[in-house]
C-alpha cells in the first residue's frame, strides 16, 4: 500500500454527499438510448451480414477487426480533444452534442443498405461500421468522463456507474425486441422482408436516441474545476495512463472480461440456431442474460460495502467461469428441452454475475483517475477512458474477427443443418473462451491493489490542494 502521508482533517469514513434523482436519470437514461443502439449493432449485425446480405463470415471479420484498428487512432484522439476543450457549454457536454447527428445517421445505415450487388454492400456495410463506431466514441468516452467527474466519492461512484450499467443494459433489453421482430421477419418472408422491417425499426430508435441525448447535455452540469487542467501534449497524457500501476492492470482485466463477454454476444446466435436448435431462443437468452445483469446491481452495490469492492467482483468472475465452463457439453446433448434448459441457466448465473463487472469496472476506473490527479496534478478523464474504451471495443473487434475465421475453419453453411465440427467450435467459442478469459481475469484482481480507504485518502488530499498544484520537478 502506498504511504499518502495524513492529510489535514482525513478520514476513512465515506462522505454522505449524494447525487439527486433527476441528474442520476438524465445521465442514465442517455446510456439507455447508447445500450440499445449498441447492443443491437454488436449482438445481431454479424449475422445479419452473413444470412441477410449473405457477405462471407471472414469478410464480416475483417471489417469489425479494421474497426478497431482505427480504434486505436480514434479513441485516443477523442479523449485527448474531450480533456482539452475549453468550450463554456463544458468539454463533455460539447462533444456529446456533436455527436448525435453521426451516431444516427451510421446507425441507420447500418440496417438500411440499399440494393447492391456483393461488393457493394460489403464497402458500404464497412463504411457503416467503422463509422458507427466513430461516432460512439465521441459520445462514449465523454459520457464516461462526466460520470466519473460528476460522482463525489468512491461509493457514490458505484452508484453513479451502477446505474448507467441498469440503463445501459435495459437499453440492450428493449433492443431483443428488435431483433425478435427481425428473426420473426425472416422466418415469415426471409431476408426480403427482414431488409423491409430493420430500417423502419432503425429510424425509431434514432428518434428516441435524439431525444435523451439532448435530456442529457441540456440537464446534466459539469464541474467547473476540471476545465484547463488537461496535459497540453497527447503523448504525455497517454504515457501518463500507462504508466500508472493500477491503470496497466485494470486495462489488462478489461481486456480479458470483454473478450469472454463479446464471445457470449457475438456467438449467442449461432448458438440458438445451430447448437441448440432453436432460432427464437436467442432475444430470449439474451434476455435471460441482460435482466439480471440490471436487477442485480443493488445488491452488488451492497455487497462492496459488505466485503469490498475488488472480492465482490472476483467472486462474480470465478462464478461467470463455472457457468459457461457448465456450457460446453450443451453440443453433445441428445434432448432438445435439456440443452434450452441448460443454455436459459447459463445465461440467468452468468448475467446475474455481469452485474458486477457493469458496476465495478467503471467505478474502478474513476478510482484510478484520481489516483492519476494526485500523482500529477491533472484531470484526464478522457484520455483514461479512451484507453479502457480502446481495450472493450478492441475485445469485441478481436472476437468478431476470430470468429469469423474460426466458424470458415469448422465448415459453418449459413442456415443449413451444422456439422459436428462446426458445433464444437461455435459451442467453444460460446463458452470456454469466455470461461477461461474469467478465470484469467479472476486472478489478476486479486493484484489489484487500490482500495477504499487508500481511495478516502487520496480524495481528502486532492480536496485540501490548490487548483494550480502540480509536482515538484526533482533538482537538476
Amino acid at each position: 500500500m502506498r504511504s499518502y502521508g495524513k492529510a489535514r482533517g482525513a478520514t476513512t469514513d465515506q462522505p454522505t454527499e449524494r447525487i439527486g434523482w433527476s441528474v442520476m436519470l438524465s445521465y442514465s437514461g442517455s446510456a439507455f438510448a447508447a445500450g440499445y443502439l449498441c447492443i443491437l449493432v454488436n449482438t445481431y449485425v454479424m449475422k445479419f451480414s452473413t444470412d441477410v446480405l449473405l457477405i462471407a463470415p471472414a469478410v464480416m471479420g475483417l471489417i469489425f477487426g479494421f474497426s478497431r484498428i482505427w480504434d486505436a487512432v480514434s479513441d485516443p484522439i477523442a479523449g485527448y480533444l474531450s480533456d482539452r476543450t475549453s468550450l463554456a457549454f463544458g468539454r463533455r457536454r460539447s462533444w456529446i452534442l456533436a455527436s448525435i447527428i453521426p451516431v444516427v445517421v451510421t446507425f441507420y445505415m447500418v440496417f438500411a443498405p440499399p440494393a447492391l450487388d456483393t461488393f457493394g454492400l460489403t464497402v458500404w456495410m464497412a463504411v457503416a461500421i467503422i463509422g458507427f463506431y466513430t461516432a460512439m466514441t465521441v459520445f462514449l468516452i465523454p459520457h464516461m468522463s462526466l460520470g466519473a467527474e460528476i460522482a463525489p466519492n468512491y461509493l457514490e461512484r458505484n452508484r453513479v456507474f451502477g446505474y448507467r450499467h441498469s440503463f445501459y443494459t435495459a437499453g440492450g433489453i428493449l433492443s431483443l425486441g428488435a431483433m425478435y421482430i427481425l428473426i420473426a421477419a425472416g422466418e415469415a418472408g426471409g431476408p426480403d422482408l427482414i431488409r423491409l422491417r430493420a430500417p423502419q425499426l432503425a429510424i425509431v430508435a434514432a428518434c428516441g436516441a435524439v431525444v435523451l441525448f439532448v435530456w442529457l447535455v441540456w440537464t446534466v452540469k459539469e464541474r467547473a474545476d476540471g476545465t484547463g487542467r488537461a496535459v497540453p501534449r497527447p503523448t504525455k497524457a497517454f504515457g501518463d495512463v500507462l504508466k500508472n500501476q493500477h491503470a496497466r492492470r485494470l486495462l489488462i482485466i478489461t481486456f480479458i472480461e470483454q473478450m469472454g463477454s463479446a464471445a457470449v454476444v457475438v456467438t449467442a446466435l449461432y448458438m440458438t440456431q445451430y447448437v441448440v436448435g432453436v432460432s427464437w431462443l436467442a432475444p430470449i437468452l439474451i434476455l435471460a442474460f441482460m435482466a439480471p445483469s440490471a436487477a442485480s446491481v443493488p445488491l452488488w452495490l451492497w455487497l462492496s460495502k459488505r466485503y469490498g469492492k475488488m472480492s465482490a467482483w472476483v467472486g462474480a468472475m470465478l462464478l461467470t467461469a463455472v457457468a459457461f465452463a457448465s456450457a460446453f457439453s450443451i453440443a453433445f446433448m441428445d434432448d432438445l428441452h435439456t440443452r434450452v434448459m441448460m443454455i436459459l441457466a447459463t445465461a440467468l448465473i452468468s448475467g446475474f454475475a455481469a452485474g458486477a463487472g457493469g458496476t465495478y469496472s467503471p467505478s474502478t476506473q474513476g478510482d484510478v483517475i484520481d489516483y492519476d490527479e494526485y500523482i500529477t496534478g491533472d484531470r484526464k478523464e478522457g484520455a483514461y477512458f479512451a484507453a479502457w474504451n480502446l481495450a472493450y471495443k478492441t475485445a469485441y473487434g478481436v472476437m468478431l474477427f476470430l470468429t469469423g475465421f474460426a466458424l470458415d475453419f469448422g465448415g459453418f453453411v449459413p442456415n443449413q443443418d451444422q456439422s459436428m465440427t462446426s458445433k464444437i467450435v461455435i459451442a467453444g467459442l460460446f463458452s470456454l473462451l469466455p470461461a477461461a478469459c474469467n478465470i484469467v481475469g479472476a486472478y489478476l484482481l486479486t493484484r489489484f491493489t487500490l482500495d477504499e480507504q487508500e481511495c478516502n485518502i487520496i480524495k481528502a488530499h486532492l480536496a485540501q490542494r490548490p487548483r494550480d498544484w502540480r509536482p515538484e520537478r526533482p533538482a537538476s
